[in-house]
């Protein structure tokens, strides 16, 4: 084990959640007899429709680009194994965790951020679009699998970590740009929108920016869309480029950059643990109502690592994000999601017959939200497929 990192372990076990705490679900069920709370609210996201379908949803490439590239599946698992050891060296409770990493992403459209950004130009004037205001939708409202309630019926604890991963979304008490779906939810169950989430929330969002950096390089690499060489003028990532160079002068370029993404993410991973074990020891949180009441995050990074993250997101972001092949496959997939919402939004009858309840007609703003959630609910490839049905133009090749 790092020296730096002895005394640490467990350090957050007092503000850990525990299932004897729980506030329980909307619709009380009773326990489990095999697994906890927790345990139990992860198995019902895994066994989703929504989850399944995160399978064919880009993380930057679409589906057709190829097989090796990271999808929204791929990368919730990389997330929930980050967040679940993190967790685990903490004491925190792993399996919420596990359950809120699984969750996050369930809510994004076909098309990644593309997609997004043309679903919300669609829906302003109709109470705008959010992908974590649409995971909250699919995990109350849109998955109809039980007999007795709609969505999946997750614990409080679960469904409040979603919600304000990135922090409360009440201050000062200025609530106006919270999403309505939120709003909606919260006034029957309430989740506390001005105070902080668990420190096992905290974990999931900072375990996903440990994630997708260090994916977003491996995929970027893969994809040839910048090379090593230029990574070394970066912190953090070049010295350890330079670091794996020295020791495997003669590696291959596969193994070469798995070895570098695989202490990229340990670095960021030790950083986060040291922090928080130092926020724990300067802010002495005695349970975890005192989490909830601090006025900052417990976990999160150190302002080093954020100094680093910060100078690696302003690489990629021309580099890859905004390189050609990435921005002309995002204009194609704005183009499809804005001819679907038009075409659905004024021609509803297009919709399949299961879809076409609470409605108000063509144009209506309740069937804004309904086709919204149809196409947000879409994968790439099915998507595609719809365009090319509705429009009569073939399948991207």
């Amino acid at each position: 084990m790092n020296k730096d990192l002895t005394g640490i372990q467990n350090c957050l076990a007092n503000v850990a959640v525990a299932q004897a705490n729980s506030r329980g679900r909307l619709h009380p069920e009773p326990d489990a007899e095999t697994r906890n709370a927790y345990q139990r609210d992860r198995d019902r996201i895994i066994h989703s429709s929504a989850f399944r379908r995160l399978k064919y949803k880009t993380q930057v490439f679409v589906y057709h680009e190829g097989d090796n590239y990271r999808t929204r599946l791929s990368h919730s698992l990389e997330v929930a194994q980050i967040a679940r050891s993190m967790s685990r060296f903490l004491g925190l409770n792993e399996d919420l965790a596990e359950a809120l990493a699984l969750a996050h992403d369930l809510g994004h459209t076909c098309f990644g951020h593309a997609g997004e950004d043309a679903l919300k130009a669609c829906m302003e004037g109709f109470n705008g679009f959010d992908h974590n205001a649409q995971a909250l939708r699919i995990l109350t409202k849109l998955e109809r699998r039980y007999p007795t309630f709609d969505g999946l019926n997750l614990t409080w604890e679960t469904l409040e970590g979603l919600v304000k991963h990135n922090g409360p979304m009440i201050v000062d008490g200025e609530d106006s740009d919270i999403p309505l779906a939120i709003q909606e939810y919260v006034a029957e169950h309430d989740l506390e929108l001005n105070r902080y989430a668990s420190a096992e929330a905290q974990v999931a969002a900072v375990a996903d920016d440990i994630a997708y950096n260090a994916h977003d390089i491996d995929d970027g690499l893969t994809a040839n869309l910048f090379s090593l060489e230029s990574l070394k003028t970066l912190p953090l990532v070049g010295p350890i480029v330079d670091e794996v160079e020295r020791e495997y002068p003669d590696l291959d370029e596969s193994r070469r950059v798995h070895e570098i993404v695989r202490r990229q993410i340990g670095s960021m991973v030790n950083d986060v643990i040291m922090e928080s074990g130092e926020r724990y020891t300067r802010l002495k949180p005695q349970n975890l109502a005192d989490v909830h009441g601090l006025q900052g995050s417990l976990v999160g990074f150190s302002v080093e690592m954020e100094n680093n993250d910060k100078a690696l997101k302003n690489f990629l972001f021309p580099n890859m994000y905004r390189h050609q092949r990435v921005v002309s496959m995002s204009d194609e997939a704005k183009r499809v999601v804005s001819d679907l919402f038009e075409l659905l939004h004024c021609d509803p009858d297009q919709l399949p017959a299961n879809w076409q309840v609470n409605m108000d007609g063509p144009g209506g703003v309740k069937t804004a939200r309904r086709v919204a959630d149809y196409i947000a609910g879409m994968t790439d490839r099915f998507a595609l497929k719809e365009h090319g049905r509705l429009f009569l133009e073939p399948l991207v090749s």
